[in-house]
C-alpha cells in the first residue's frame, strides 16, 4: 500500500560488506585530500562493489546542502565556504586512482549566484589537464533553472551531463520540496541544445510512482532527446526519510527497461541497486559520444 513503512528488505537487495585493498586504497586517497563522496554521504549501498574498482563519486562544495529533500541522506544546513583547491584535488585523487570515467556533483549550493556551476567547470578542466583521455561525467543540480549556469557547465571540458528527474511530477511537492518538474526537463534540453554531449537523468522507483507516470516521465525525457536513463530502488535512510511504499521486484526493473529502450534511449541501467553513477562507465559507449 503506498506510504506504508517497508522495513524488511528483499533477498536481491543483500549487498557484501565493504572490504578489500582497492576498497582500502580509494578511501585511503579520498581522505587523505580531504575529498568528500556521494558514496559515503549518501549511504550508497554500491561503495563496496564501485570502491573495490577503484571508482568513486567525488562530491564537491562540502557535505551540507541548501536543501532538504525527504529521500536523501545528505546534511542539510548552512554550507561551508567554497574551497577554491578542491578541484585540484579531485584531480589529484582521479589520477592516483587510474580513472577512465570519473563522476563528480555536489550539494545543492542555492547560496551561491552560479550554483557552484563554476567549481564544476574548474574541476573538469583540472581533471582533463592531468588526464586527458579521462571521460568526465557531471551529475549536477538543477541550478534553481539558471540557464547560464547550465551553460558554463557545458563550456568546460565534459563528456557526460546528468542530472536526475528523480521522481514523477506527481510526487515532486514531498519527494523534492525546492525543485520542479519542469525546471529539470528545461536543464537537460539546454544542455542538449547547447551543445553535442550526452544527456543522463535518473529516477527513484518505490515511492508511490505507478507505470503509467514512469512512461509519462520516459516520454517526456525522450522527447528532450536525453540519452541514458537509470532506475533505481528508493531505500529509506532513516526513519526521519520519507516512508518507502513498495519493492520493486528485479523482473519489473528489467520490464521497464524494455519500454524505456523501446522509446528511443540508447542505455537503460535498471535494476533494484542501479544508482546514477553506478557502473557509470559503461552507460555511456564509445560510439555514443563518437555521434
Amino acid at each position: 500500500m503506498a506510504g506504508a513503512v517497508v522495513s524488511r528488505h528483499p533477498p536481491w537487495l543483500k549487498v557484501r560488506a565493504p572490504g578489500g585493498p582497492r576498497f582500502a586504497e580509494t578511501r585511503a586517497a579520498v581522505k587523505e585530500l580531504g575529498l568528500h563522496t556521494v558514496c559515503e554521504e549518501a549511504r550508497c549501498p554500491n561503495i563496496g562493489e564501485c570502491w573495490d574498482h577503484k571508482t568513486a563519486t567525488f562530491m564537491l562544495l562540502g557535505d551540507t546542502c541548501t536543501r532538504n529533500c525527504g529521500f536523501c541522506a545528505v546534511t542539510h544546513g548552512r554550507p561551508v565556504t567554497v574551497d577554491p583547491h578542491e578541484p585540484e584535488r579531485v584531480a589529484v585523487a582521479v589520477a592516483r586512482l587510474g580513472l577512465r570515467h570519473v563522476v563528480v556533483t555536489s550539494v545543492d549550493r542555492d547560496d551561491l549566484p552560479d550554483g557552484g556551476a563554476s567549481h564544476f567547470a574548474a574541476t573538469a578542466s583540472a581533471i582533463k589537464a592531468r588526464l586527458p583521455e579521462c571521460r568526465v561525467e557531471v551529475l549536477v543540480p538543477d541550478f534553481q533553472g539558471r540557464l547560464a549556469s547550465v551553460a558554463t557547465i557545458l563550456d568546460a571540458p565534459i563528456d557526460v551531463f546528468n542530472h536526475n528527474t528523480e521522481t514523477v511530477p506527481r510526487l515532486y511537492k514531498s519527494v523534492r520540496p525546492g525543485a520542479r518538474y519542469e525546471r529539470s526537463l528545461a536543464v537537460l534540453a539546454a544542455a542538449r541544445a547547447r551543445r553535442d554531449v550526452v544527456t543522463k537523468t535518473g529516477l527513484m522507483l518505490g515511492l508511490g510512482e505507478d507505470e503509467g507516470e514512469l512512461l509519462s516521465v520516459f516520454r517526456d525525457l525522450r522527447g528532450i532527446d536525453c540519452d541514458v536513463l537509470t532506475l533505481g530502488q528508493y531505500l529509506r535512510p532513516s526513519a526521519d526519510h520519507l516512508p518507502l511504499a513498495r519493492y520493486i521486484p528485479p523482473e519489473e526493473f528489467a520490464a521497464l527497461r524494455e519500454r524505456a529502450l523501446a522509446l528511443g534511449f540508447h542505455h537503460v541501467e535498471a535494476g533494484p541497486l542501479v544508482r546514477s553513477s553506478y557502473h557509470a562507465w559503461s552507460h555511456v559507449p564509445q560510439k555514443i559520444l563518437q555521434n
